[in-house]
């Protein structure tokens, strides 16, 4: 099966799907965990190393954002971005997850397809088109998740526990009223698809509904 976990940053995500991990090692499980976000698979990420490494400082640093922002505002150049972060997926998610799937693994997604179209629509706007060719060869071959949760914080305690864990690159608190506004919108994430946490609870109690919720699956 496909355990998917999406939501806020600071909502304790990795925590408990490493608490996951244990109870389904204990069940003799084998697990495959899979972390990916457009434009930052490992493929992608060896991409960006070899061409910073061919054009040196032409490229900027992931920590240089006034930098990144005047060059994704050039077309072309979020176009190409995207379409290759895209294709990515279509490999990492198509390909590579369908593959552990067919070894019979468990898989664990941090974070999935939907993260990737909130961090498209906020980075590139309208130059993001969810009904392009490729995004839906992305949606078709993608395996569906048997189970997808959402965990969120309010956004004072997203930016407290990102301070606590000393995020390198942590999202602005605009970014992150953003994103809560579209993760607890049924539109975009239904309740139907998404089971929704509010993280606020104790860790063990989360992970108890999470694991109650695996095993009815």
């Amino acid at each position: 099966m496909i355990i998917v976990f999406s939501g806020s940053d600071g909502s304790g995500k990795s925590t408990q799907i490493k608490l996951l991990q244990s109870f389904l090692s204990r069940k003799q499980l084998s697990i495959k965990y899979l972390w990916a976000r457009g434009g930052y698979t490992p493929v992608f990420l060896f991409l960006k190393m070899i061409l910073r490494k061919l054009f040196g400082k032409k490229l900027p640093e992931a920590s240089d954002s006034k930098e990144r922002e005047r060059l994704f505002r050039k077309g072309s150049v979020s176009s190409l971005w995207m379409a290759v972060a895209i294709f990515d997926l279509i490999i990492y998610y198509g390909l590579y997850a369908r593959f552990n799937l067919l070894l019979g693994r468990v898989v664990i997604c941090d974070r999935y397809i939907e993260d990737t179209k909130l961090d498209f629509k906020r980075n590139f706007g309208d130059t993001f088109n969810p009904g392009s060719f490729m995004w839906r060869v992305l949606i078709l071959i993608a395996p569906k998740p048997n189970k997808s949760f959402l965990l969120y914080v309010p956004v004072d305690v997203s930016l407290e526990r990102s301070k606590l864990k000393n995020e390198p690159f942590p999202d602005s608190p605009e970014t992150l009223k953003w994103r809560l506004k579209y993760y607890l919108d049924e539109k975009h994430f239904p309740s139907e698809q998404f089971f929704k946490i509010d993280c606020q609870q104790p860790v063990e109690v989360i992970q108890t509904i999470i694991r109650n919720h695996i095993e009815a699956a």
